[in-house]
């Protein structure tokens, strides 16, 4: 079984700043995760990725603000774009 897409969307922010989120249910877990989602969650700003959710294989569930990548504890989708979207709006709030 290959991986299913659950949700694939571009959101224009700004005249300058985008959200792209993908979201795929996959039939094994992601080397580093427990769970059955494979995700990526953006926020890109004049042309550069300012904050990024992701699983990627071997690096598990975490994020990055800047330069900075730390640990993010995975639960649900729902907290996940709720944890983001936060998070987008902590950095609107700054520019």
């Amino acid at each position: 079984m290959d991986a299913e897409l659950l949700l694939r969307k571009r959101i224009a922010l700004l005249e300058n700043a985008f959200v792209e989120m993908a979201v795929w249910k996959v039939p094994d877990p992601v080397r580093g995760s427990l769970h059955e989602f494979k995700y990526r969650l953006a926020l890109v700003a004049k042309g550069i990725c300012v904050l990024r959710y992701d699983n990627e294989s071997g690096k598990g569930d975490h994020k990055h603000i800047g330069e900075i990548e730390m640990d993010y504890s995975f639960s649900d989708l729902d907290s996940l774009q709720a944890d983001f979207w936060q998070d987008v709006e902590l950095w609107r709030s700054k520019q």
